[in-house]
């Protein structure tokens, strides 16, 4: 198994802050300003697999992102969030929460992270839907 989030892929680099069950990297996407996600250090492939520990962890460690992203960004406001499984739009299978900074100068400022969500244009159709 390869997995970008585990080692050896994993640079030390990357890393941001960290604590005993998790890690928070910042991420270089140009377009997401600030972004990074906390993963766990031990590879769980979603964040239902994370023990009460991780949880614990993660959520510790959110609240030390927070205050750093905060400190280099200054940013307006937040989206927070995990994706699922491929349909749920994960795409690698370690768990990571994502910790997005947003503008109110973005084009999307305002738009949330159900946004496309909620698009009559994602409304299932037929049997599948009832």
């Amino acid at each position: 198994m390869s997995c970008p989030f585990c080692p050896p892929a994993l640079s030390a680099g990357q890393v941001v802050l960290e604590n005993a069950h998790c890690l928070f990297l910042q991420q270089t996407e140009p377009v997401l300003e600030g972004s990074g996600i906390i993963i766990p250090r031990q590879h769980r492939e979603t964040f239902f697999d994370l023990t009460e520990d991780e949880w614990q962890a993660t959520f510790d460690l959110l609240q030390r992102a927070r205050v750093w992203i905060e400190a280099m960004h200054a940013p307006d406001g937040y989206n927070v969030g995990w994706n699922c499984g491929q349909v749920g739009g994960q795409e690698v299978f370690h768990a990571h929460l994502h910790v997005i900074p947003r503008f109110r100068d973005e084009p999307l400022a305002g738009k949330g992270i159900r946004y496309w969500l909620k698009q009559e244009s994602n409304r299932r159709s037929g049997e599948a839907a009832r």
